[in-house]
């Protein structure tokens, strides 16, 4: 009985919101939702397709034509040339497009490489296809960033596929151009699938960077499935929505799957989605300035604990990932006693009532970390390092 998912885990950071809940006064710098609210334009556009009664049915499997329309020409600003008709899949949000995919690609017992630390769900959904998966570590010392001779290390002849997220989370790394082309290279090589989850694509916080996509590469796009969600980018997380896109030969194989896990993503968000595109990115713009303030801010909270804590500055997502300096901590109460995180997180939970997730969640090479949501306002950011500060003061 549950064969299927007795090597499942809750996701951690979900956990840590449980655990949370139990305390009234409770600030959470946990789990990755915006505090804005979804954007006044976006609710229009939802509105006007709710008074012309065209939302109450399925849409077509591979989404609103008028949406993959959208879409097409959105990728075209970026250097990114897909049919939307055959090419482009509206998804029940990012994680629905990574099961379809994985689902479609892979057979059980082949491995997936995830570069880590890296987004928790990623192992739970490569072990729900039966798929195995094979952390390679993060050059910590260089920014969080590829070491290609560990990838190349790491590939067997059971491998299927490198499966990352660029901006990654939980370090806010925007990998450079070079190495995802080292990546590609690789991919060439052993006949690999190159998986990329952008859904943090839209937050930069220098002016002169770009992010870069191997979807951009004429020559990979049978091997490239690139994700996105509106859920960052555009405080939509509970509209569930998103949408990929790969070459034609592969992306009728992952419509399959979609089509029997949600038949059509749900329509009512695709026209969110809609107005997303068509009018959002004033939104997008500010909201982004703002994260930009928030990001300097938690680093200048991190620098007043530098006794406490050392750290990489996030480039993009909306996350930092500091190093635990403290070699010890007093919490006994714990069920993951040989982790510094878990008990770090447990602890800084119960004695100063603020939620972050243990780093090891993120894989093997998170350990000894913690992850903090700069998503939130500034003075919840502030309340919280007043709390922690307080705390680590007797340290």
């Amino acid at each position: 009985m549950f064969e299927r998912t007795k090597n499942l885990n809750l996701s951690v950071i979900k956990q840590m919101e449980l655990r949370a809940s139990k305390y009234p006064d409770v600030i959470s710098l946990a789990q990755g939702v915006p505090n804005f609210d979804t954007p006044e334009c976006i609710k229009r556009r939802v509105e006007l397709a709710l008074k012309r009664g065209m939302v109450a049915k399925y849409s077509l499997s591979p989404g609103i034509s008028e949406l993959r329309e959208l879409i097409e020409t959105k990728l075209s600003q970026e250097n990114m040339f897909y049919d939307w008709e055959k090419e482009i899949l509206i998804t029940a949000g990012s994680i629905e497009g990574i099961t379809a995919t994985i689902l479609a690609l892979t057979n059980p017992g082949d491995e997936i490489i995830i570069p880590e630390p890296t987004y928790t769900s990623y192992r739970e959904v490569i072990i729900l296809a039966g798929c195995i998966p094979v952390f390679v570590p993060l050059d910590e010392a260089n920014s969080w960033s590829f070491d290609l001779e560990k990838f190349k290390s790491a590939i067997t002849p059971k491998t299927k596929a490198i499966f990352y997220c660029n901006p990654n989370n939980p370090t806010g790394t925007i990998y450079a151009k070079e190495q995802l082309m080292g990546l590609a290279q690789l991919a060439q090589q052993h006949d690999l699938y190159l998986i990329s989850d952008e859904v943090y694509k839209d937050f930069l916080f220098d002016d002169k960077q770009k992010i870069f996509s191997l979807a951009e590469v004429p020559e990979l796009r049978k091997r490239v499935i690139r994700l996105f969600s509106f859920s960052k980018s555009y405080a939509m997380t509970g509209w569930r929505v998103g949408y990929l896109h790969s070459d034609e030969s592969v992306l009728k194989e992952i419509l399959k799957i979609h089509d029997c896990l949600v038949t059509c993503a749900p329509v009512i968000s695709q026209y969110a989605a809609m107005g997303a595109l068509e009018m959002g990115d004033k939104d997008l713009i500010e909201m982004n300035d703002e994260y930009r303030q928030r990001r300097d801010l938690i680093c200048w909270h991190l620098d007043e604990l530098s006794h406490v804590f050392s750290y990489v500055r996030p480039e993009s997502a909306y996350f930092v990932f500091p190093k635990i300096l403290l070699d010890k901590i007093d919490y006994k109460d714990c069920e993951h006693a040989d982790s510094l995180s878990w008990k770090f997180a447990l602890w800084v939970l119960e004695e100063a009532k603020v939620a972050v997730v243990p780093g090891v969640a993120f894989g093997p090479n998170g350990e000894g970390h913690i992850r903090m949501s700069f998503g939130r306002s500034e003075k919840d950011i502030n309340d919280a390092f007043r709390r922690l500060k307080k705390l680590f003061s007797h340290k």
